[in-house]
């Protein structure tokens, strides 16, 4: 049994076969989801060599305990300076190479339809070989004159990673959009989900506001910090306008989706944004009652002073990919199902019946329960579960982002780790301010914005249909009585 599996994992790794059913003896995963775990190393592993790069500790180790560093450093255009081999000059090169390992594989698996394909057995297989280029990629993209390429490729990762900003954005409030109208399918025919829709918005409105007391207790001070005071107050009255908009009568009777509890979640996520802005802006230093206090900043001695505590930057960093590994998976499912055009349409999507997984439409809950039975793990042998090229191109956008938020943005030419995730930057609080501001706007439009079509456009719920019967009725009643009259 050992040898044929040492046997499937070569194959698995120099060969087409999938990683996820090729061995016999150990535990076996679906083809899917072996592959995208692998595709998520590949990217983990270039966001800890970038990390490592960025680091001043690991830099300073690495030139005084390596014999060969200097001699590394001459044939780079850099010269001996060893300029390239480390900080942001050394994150961007190896972001490039990972994004272009990323971006070629979207560009060669369009429209993959079929699991048995050509193409689709090199996205499966072949792990060693996709190895070898990502390294060679890095290896390569240190090569390249340091002259314009760091201002072009800056320019390019702006642009990606607001772009990938907005996926974000679009998949929380589809996400929200979904719940509620999952949950109301369910609330209308049985009282039992209508419990579930009010203990479901009671528990994100209960976080919502325990994160607004934690962050007005621990990133505010009498002496100081006006500004997360009025972030704070501005970001909760938008959370209450929201609220307001999304139960006032004509808002509901046009979107029929809407309620309480998708507002309560964008409440709750909107706080998660103010607090991660919050944690990324840099510390103050003020006079307070006669004493120099660092302010702003919830890591505080005993003596006023800060104190370097990495605890809450690893939180906030694990949070932070936690939701961009969410944000590749899930474009990468809704592309497959929906087509390109799935950023307009998963808002479309109708549910017959209500279910506990509401985040897939209920044609791919039924394929994906139909492929769970399967013995062997490949869940692919007649389609693909989710959009290969989709994937591959949100991990490219999401390179970008990891760039750009280990870089500080706008302010790369100083960013080091330590005092990126310790210190911030104003340019990641910026960042992140304009991005809560920009999922409000985002919610009020997909409010507000039936109230502009005309009335045949809508899709009408049976209490819609009850209440238009209901004026219509009324009108001609009164019309009658106009006409006796």
């Amino acid at each position: 049994m050992a040898p044929t599996c040492c046997a499937a994992q070569i194959c698995c790794c120099c060969g087409p076969a999938p990683c996820g059913a090729s061995c016999p003896c150990g535990a076996r995963l679906k083809v899917s989801t072996g592959t995208r775990l692998l595709y998520v190393a590949f990217h983990l592993l270039a966001c800890g060599v970038c990390c490592l790069a960025l680091s001043r500790t690991v830099v300073e180790a690495i030139r005084e305990n390596v014999p060969f560093y200097a001699l590394l450093c001459e044939p780079l255009p850099g010269g001996t300076s060893c300029n390239l081999l480390v900080g942001y000059s050394a994150v961007y090169r190896v972001c490039f190479g990972t994004a272009c390992f990323y971006l070629g594989q979207a560009a060669f698996l369009v429209n993959v339809t079929s699991s048995t394909s050509f193409r689709a057995l090199l996205h499966n297989g072949f792990w060693f070989l996709k190895l070898l280029i990502l390294v060679g990629l890095w290896a390569a993209a240190f090569f390249i004159p340091d002259q314009r390429f760091i201002y072009a490729w800056h320019l390019v990762g702006v642009c990606g990673g607001f772009i990938f900003i907005l996926v974000q954005l679009v998949l929380i409030t589809a996400f929200a959009h979904t719940w509620n109208k999952n949950w109301l399918t369910g609330a209308s025919n049985d009282k039992r989900w209508c419990l579930a829709v009010l203990l479901a918005t009671l528990g994100f409105y209960t976080m919502s506001f325990t994160a607004y007391a934690f962050l007005y207790k621990f990133y505010t001070h009498p002496g100081g910090c006006a500004l997360n005071k009025g972030l704070l107050a501005f970001n909760g009255s938008l959370c209450l306008l929201l609220s307001f908009v999304s139960v006032t009568p004509c808002v509901r009777l046009r979107p029929s989706s809407s309620g309480p509890l998708q507002a309560s979640i964008i409440c709750c996520y909107i706080m998660y944004l103010t607090f991660s802005a919050l944690s990324s802006r840099p510390p103050e230093k003020v006079q307070y009652q006669g004493q120099n206090l660092t302010i702003c900043f919830p890591t505080i001695g005993k003596d006023g002073l800060q104190v370097e505590d990495t605890m809450l930057a690893v939180l906030g960093a694990g949070v932070m990919y936690a939701c961009v590994l969410f944000a590749c998976n899930e474009a990468s499912l809704l592309a497959e199902t929906f087509g390109p055009l799935w950023m307009i349409k998963v808002y479309s999507v109708e549910f017959q019946k209500p279910s506990c997984c509401f985040c897939c439409p209920d044609k791919m809950e039924e394929e994906l329960a139909a492929s769970s039975g399967s013995s062997v793990g490949h869940d692919e042998s007649d389609h693909v579960v989710y959009s290969y090229s989709a994937f591959h191109f949100g991990f490219f956008l999401a390179s970008l982002y990891v760039m750009m938020t280990l870089t500080n943005w706008f302010s790369y030419e100083s960013a080091e780790l330590e005092a990126t995730f310790a210190h911030g930057s104003w340019s990641t609080f910026w960042v992140k301010v304009a991005s809560g501001w920009a999922c409000v706007l985002l919610y009020l439009w997909l409010l507000l914005a039936p109230l502009c079509l005309p009335d045949s456009h809508q899709p009408s719920s049976p209490a819609q249909r009850y209440i238009r019967r209901k004026r219509r009725r009324r009108r001609r009643e009164l019309h009658r009585v106009s006409i006796a009259a």
